[in-house]
């Protein structure tokens, strides 16, 4: 990598916190560290903003790109937002609801859920703990600790939606769910494959790589000096467009295999390790 400053671009679940949501105190270290070294850090997350919690604020942070790319947000300003339309949201609930599927809805403002997605998603949400290496998930409220529950009607027809992520019956719930939103960015998460827990659905086109351009011709800068971390399928983009990837030991093979370096586990100062083997911050910061 060339010297001089860094564009860092950093995913949240898996990367920057474990699954269960805590966050290590060396990545907060690293993250402090790096930006006092005149180093730019933004996080790039499947996550709407009402989802990213004080706690990720409060480490300091230049912005946050989010919805897997809908969203991108450069010292409070609004770079980018690219919304399902209502329309589009009309249709997405009203299928779900025919196929007895239930689903949350991700917006800026909050996460809205359906009927019986409390219920519902508690054996998908203790299955991907269990995946994870973190058993034990009591409730889906632990999970989504903000999530609003029991959403009916009309309350369910939105004009802010970032994403909409739905639980899977089958493998066969996203081949029939794709196939009838074309138009639409169509993928799943939890697991590959037949195995996948959740299906999502999003604006068409839409990756955090898209994202990453726009923020670079947003502040001028250039491709070669980002560096992407990231632990999952959906983050291999991001690691491919940015100038140097990097994968988190506790990841997927996938990205392991395709990335320019594998660093340790989230829980094993997988971040601040890399931060200080690729020269971003000194050893002991």
């Amino acid at each position: 990598m060339s010297n001089g400053s860094k564009i860092l671009f950093i995913d949240v679940d898996g990367t920057l916190v474990d699954y269960q949501g805590r966050l290590p105190d060396s990545a907060v270290r690293a993250i402090r560290a790096a930006r006092a070294a005149g180093h730019r850090v933004y996080i790039c997350t499947g996550r709407s903003r009402a989802e990213v919690y004080p706690p990720l604020w409060e480490i300091g942070l230049d912005g946050m790109i989010g919805g897997n790319g809908s969203y991108v947000e450069d010292h409070g300003q609004v770079v980018m937002h690219q919304l399902i339309t209502p329309a589009q949201a009309r249709r997405i609930v009203d299928w779900l609801h025919s196929r007895r599927l239930e689903f949350y809805l991700e917006s800026n403002s909050g996460l809205y859920a359906s009927e019986g997605f409390e219920t519902a998603a508690l054996p998908a949400m203790q299955e991907y703990g269990r995946r994870k290496g973190r058993p034990g998930q009591k409730s889906v409220r632990q999970a989504f600790p903000d999530m609003i529950f029991g959403c009916t009607g009309d309350a369910l027809y939105r004009d802010d939606l970032n994403k909409v992520s739905y639980l899977l019956g089958s493998y066969q719930d996203y081949l029939d769910t794709a196939a009838q939103f074309p138009d639409m960015q169509n993928g799943t998460w939890g697991g590959a494959g037949e195995t996948a827990l959740f299906g999502d659905i999003g604006v068409k086109d839409i990756t955090k790589a898209n994202a990453i351009e726009h923020l670079l011709a947003h502040l001028g800068a250039e491709r070669e000096d980002t560096i992407a971390f990231g632990d999952a399928k959906v983050d291999i983009p991001m690691l491919e467009y940015c100038g140097y990837g990097v994968a988190m030991g506790s990841g997927g093979e996938e990205i392991k295999a395709m990335a320019d370096l594998v660093t340790d586990g989230v829980e094993e100062d997988g971040l601040y390790n890399a931060f200080v083997k690729l020269g971003l911050i000194p050893a002991g910061a």
